[in-house]
């Protein structure tokens, strides 16, 4: 009589790796201060700081959409001309249409500009060329550069190169090789990187503000230093509908033009 087989195998290394990463959670928590009775008075304070907010007072309105409008010239500012900068550096990075002495610094250069986050970019922008919105584009232009690059030097390494060997074989020079052989192919996916990176740059100009880089950001800092909590949470409200009014559009763009 056979011994009997179980279905499944128990994965000893898998069950030892979830019980360190647990016991290493616990650690964690403990060495940051994570105790229930900070969490309790935490809760305490977000209650009072949340009754304090309502009603939204929107009697700064005027100041609200001149923010709000800054924030959107920023993003779109920060968007095209990220994406223009983008697409050579996209190519110059894809290893199945450059050698390897153009790839890597490429690359570096891409992961130069994802090692930071737009705030950090930001401080350093304002600090060069002092307070403003001029500081918010530079900051998002470094962030759209890393983000698109990246995603779409990735996007030229999975085409298929059967198009492009034959619109080579018609004796076509690199330029046109470029524009009827990988364009074609990664168009889609380009249009869905672009309008992905139109949302981020709306949310990441109200963050940016905060630091001195124009925007809505900054009206809403501005208002938190005066305890004028009904106007935060007006500033959120609008912020939040400008988030999903760019949503709605930026599906709307991919059904369009993909």
């Amino acid at each position: 009589m056979s011994a009997a087989r179980t279905a499944f195998r128990p994965n000893w290394p898998a069950r030892l790796g979830w019980l360190l990463l647990a016991l290493y959670v616990v650690y964690a928590g403990s060495t940051l201060g994570f105790v229930p009775e900070r969490f309790a008075t935490g809760l305490d304070h977000g209650r009072r700081f949340l009754a304090r907010m309502f009603p939204p007072n929107f009697s700064r309105w005027e100041l609200i959409q001149s923010g709000i409008l800054e924030s959107i010239q920023i993003a779109v500012i920060a968007t095209v001309v990220g994406i223009v900068i983008a697409l050579p550096v996209g190519f110059l990075a894809a290893r199945n249409l450059m050698p390897p002495y153009v790839t890597w610094p490429t690359r570096g250069l891409i992961a130069l500009c994802r090692s930071f986050h737009p705030i950090i970019v930001a401080i350093l922008f304002v600090k060069a060329i002092g307070f403003g919105a001029l500081a918010g584009v530079m900051a998002l232009i470094v962030a759209s550069v890393g983000f698109i690059a990246k995603l779409f030097a990735e996007a030229i390494e999975e085409i298929s190169l059967k198009q492009v060997e034959a619109v080579r074989a018609t004796g076509a020079g690199f330029l046109s090789v470029l524009v009827m052989g990988v364009v074609p192919q990664v168009l889609p996916r380009f249009i869905g990187f672009a309008t992905y990176q139109l949302d981020s740059n709306l949310r990441n100009s109200t963050m940016v503000g905060i630091v001195g880089g124009g925007g809505i950001g900054a009206t809403l800092f501005t208002a938190y230093q005066r305890f004028d909590f009904d106007v935060v949470l007006a500033i959120l409200i609008v912020i939040v509908a400008m988030i999903m009014a760019a949503e709605i559009v930026s599906g709307w763009a991919r059904r369009v033009f993909q």
